[in-house]
């Protein structure tokens, strides 16, 4: 009962943030997910319903560098996926940190992106 609340919660504040955040062509919705085993992040054009860029923690290149969903982990993936959105052609994006305070790991990616060329 109190993790269903728990995920409710969660589930709200996503919902929540979503109606303001919104993804165009010219700055798409950088969306990031972590699990406790993974991360995951999309470049998402919300007008057109398309993903333009996405990468996780799962994917082949990424998969031998045992990247981990802690704030190392967090710096290099954020580094992964500034190039790949740079070489996607994207180079504003907006930020979706799905709910999740901007401290430890969220905050670690986004630094690493901006570093990698993102502006957000």
């Amino acid at each position: 009962m109190k993790l269903q609340k728990k995920n409710l919660l969660a589930q709200k504040r996503r919902w929540r943030i979503r109606k303001a955040v919104r993804g165009t062509a010219e700055r798409p919705r950088l969306a990031l997910k972590l699990t406790h085993l993974h991360l995951y992040a999309q470049a998402i054009d919300d007008d057109r319903g398309v993903t333009v860029a996405s990468l996780s923690t799962t994917s082949k290149d990424l998969r031998a560098k045992k990247i981990r969903p802690n704030v190392a982990g967090a710096a290099s993936f954020g580094e992964a996926f500034g190039a790949k959105a740079k070489a996607a052609g994207i180079t504003a994006v907006v930020f979706d940190r799905a709910g999740r305070r901007y401290h430890g790991a969220v905050k670690s990616f986004a630094d690493a992106a901006r570093k990698a060329g993102l502006n957000f």
